[in-house]
């Protein structure tokens, strides 16, 4: 498998709040780590930073080729879990990093399998050579309203308070993570990727990038999208082929 990658603080920001890691095993097997950091200039930078070595560092500690999906399952959430509790309890020795949480999505890829874990509004996908599979759902407030039935998923894409997520690493003393498993056939794509990517580029276009582009020009060709669509927020990209 090859990884590219890319991160951009955007048209709008004065800082990247982004942060993101990826690796690869003896066997094959690859991870990576995207978070969305939140809580003002230093909270969302440090925050997003944390849960990155964090993560990755229980990944790298941890994982071995002989774990069954349960003990990978088992793993990222544990890492997430790690991360959460130091990221709390930095925010409440610090008033100036009081509040201040990340989002997180991180897989491991081994076996043609794809494990998923996350927290908040950051996404995972899966591209066929005709779709765009979400692999993720997101904490969010027009998530919720989707749910409910008062808005559409085309409404929320354009919707006020798309920004506004449920759940974030962090804010509290303890964090529920969502878990996914898919299939990755033999040319599919999975993307891993931060908002300010999702909110500004449609689905439709994202898919028809990574079918149509270069496998080693599509992450700054995504990234440059976003930017051209106003480029409102940092914007994360991590593509594994």
């Amino acid at each position: 498998m090859k990884i590219y990658s890319k991160t951009d603080v955007g048209k709008k920001r004065y800082n990247n709040q982004d942060s993101f890691t990826v690796g690869s095993f003896d066997n094959g097997a690859v991870f990576a780590v995207v978070c969305d950091g939140m809580g003002g200039a230093n909270g969302g930078n440090i925050a997003s930073q944390m849960a990155i070595k964090i993560i990755s560092d229980y990944i790298i500690n941890s994982y071995s080729p002989k774990m069954n999906s349960n003990s990978i399952e088992n793993m990222l959430r544990a890492a997430v879990d790690t991360a959460n509790f130091s990221i709390y309890e930095r925010s409440k020795s610090d008033n100036e990093l009081s509040g201040m949480g990340t989002t997180v999505v991180a897989t491991l890829i081994c076996d043609n399998l794809v494990h998923i874990v996350h927290v908040g509004d950051s996404r995972a996908y899966l591209a066929t050579s005709e779709t765009l599979d979400r692999l993720t759902v997101d904490h969010s407030l027009v998530q919720k309203m989707i749910n409910n039935g008062e808005i559409s998923e085309e409404e929320a894409f354009s919707h006020p308070k798309k920004n506004v997520i449920t759940r974030a690493v962090g804010t509290d003393s303890t964090v529920i993570s969502d878990y996914n498993i898919a299939i990755k056939p033999e040319n599919n794509v999975v993307l891993i990727c931060t908002d300010g990517l999702t909110n500004l580029v449609n689905e439709n276009e994202i898919c028809n990038t990574i079918r149509n582009v270069k496998p080693e020009e599509c992450a700054d060709i995504l990234v440059n999208i976003a930017n051209e669509n106003g480029g409102s927020d940092n914007i994360t990209v991590v593509l594994i082929y």
